[in-house]
């Protein structure tokens, strides 16, 4: 009899409908591989606003063959604006990746749509999508997991992926005990009419606020941000928000004085704090294993939670569709490329975070340029 030479895999379960959940599923899918994902919410492309995908992101977007309509829906740039507070342009900085398989360096886009194209995706080659539903239990044994759900189902998989965000359920059903970090800093989130003289990312650290800047993510739109000290801003009311984000946005100008005049939706204005956490270990426990915001997350300083999720989803299926079985050996691996990655991307997140809050950016550049390299690497 032959060796078996994969997958390592039949059947599996996918909670949570995030970039990594439907990632994951989606390269298992097109595998041949039985996949049914559960997403709490109803609809998964319903919540967000702007997202930054680099180039890494858009090297697995692009095996998940929805490249071409985020390129479409989005906005694409290969340069990055430093500005002062007046609004002067102190520097435009190209970005050399852009020549990488005649992929931009960023694209920009609004955050639903990319949920819409990988749901869409996702059911086009197969994964059962069951939103709405909870997951409620876990039972692993040593050969598979029985997932419940609020729906009352009980499938048995062999093997469970944890994609459920920073607050992730598996994780804690896991017994893992892991939670977010406040790092200091809150970010005011406004999604918005783009000006044409807004072309690509342009940043201004310090000043009012310790970052203030802007992403196109459409011919029509933009994601406009301002990262302050953390405050408890949950007593205000939606017109206290907008009120409260164009007041803060009153010191930067430039391209700012037209973004400001068009905050005029407090539905589309968000404010969050910075947060952070790391898995540092493996990631699996018997037969379900965390990726994604379950099992890191950082400040989006680096604009890399999403592609760091997307990597883990690459390099978890590639694993689980090339090797024979679901061993230590293939745990390793998958710990080794991707918990190093993860944890540089966290720290450098977290440490540019402290280094603007602390009012030290002498050494910014060159942590810039350090993530920079890290990020063009293949996962």
């Amino acid at each position: 009899m032959s060796a078996r030479t994969g997958p390592a895999v039949e059947r599996v379960g996918v909670v949570g409908g995030g970039v990594a959940g439907l990632g994951v599923a989606i390269l298992l899918a097109e595998a041949g591989i039985a996949v049914e994902l559960v997403e709490a919410t109803p609809d998964l492309s319903a919540l967000g606003s702007g997202i930054t995908l680099q180039q890494n992101a858009l090297r697995v977007l692009q095996r998940l063959g929805v490249l071409d309509e985020v390129q479409r829906l989005g906005y694409g740039f290969s340069s990055l604006g430093m500005r002062a507070p007046d609004g002067t342009l102190l520097a435009e900085v190209p970005d050399t990746r852009a020549d990488d398989g005649g992929l931009p360096a960023t694209v920009g886009m609004y955050r639903p749509d990319l949920a819409r194209l990988l749901a869409e995706r996702a059911v086009s080659v197969g994964v059962a999508l069951r939103g709405g539903v909870r997951a409620t239990g876990l039972d692993q044994d040593a050969t598979g997991v029985v997932l419940s759900c609020s729906d009352g189902t009980r499938t048995r998989y062999d093997l469970v992926i944890g994609a459920d965000g920073v607050r992730s359920w598996t994780r804690g059903e896991l017994g893992i005990d892991l939670e977010p970090e406040p790092v200091g800093m809150g970010i005011w989130r406004a999604f918005t009419r783009r000006p044409a003289s807004v072309t690509r990312t342009d940043l201004c650290y310090g000043g009012a606020a310790h970052i203030a800047g802007f992403c196109p993510t459409g011919e029509d739109s933009l994601y406009a941000y301002l990262v302050e000290d953390a405050r408890d801003r949950s007593t205000l009311g939606p017109e206290q928000r907008l009120a409260t984000m164009r007041e803060l946005a009153e010191h930067y100008h430039g391209p700012w004085d037209e973004i400001r005049d068009d905050l005029v939706d407090p539905s589309r204005v968000h404010y969050t704090w910075f947060e952070w956490h790391l898995l540092d270990g493996p990631w699996h426990r018997g037969r379900t294993v965390l990726i994604g915001d379950a099992a890191h997350c950082c400040p989006p300083t680096l604009a890399q939670g999403a592609a760091q999720a997307l990597e883990d989803a690459l390099v978890l299926a590639e694993l689980l569709t090339t090797r024979p079985a679901l061993d230590d050996a293939l745990w390793a691996d998958f710990g080794a490329r991707r918990l190093p990655r993860a944890r540089a991307v966290v720290e450098g997140s977290v440490q540019l975070c402290r280094s603007l809050r602390d009012g030290d950016q002498a050494g910014v550049p060159q942590l810039m340029g350090r993530m920079s390299a890290l990020i063009g690497q293949a996962p």
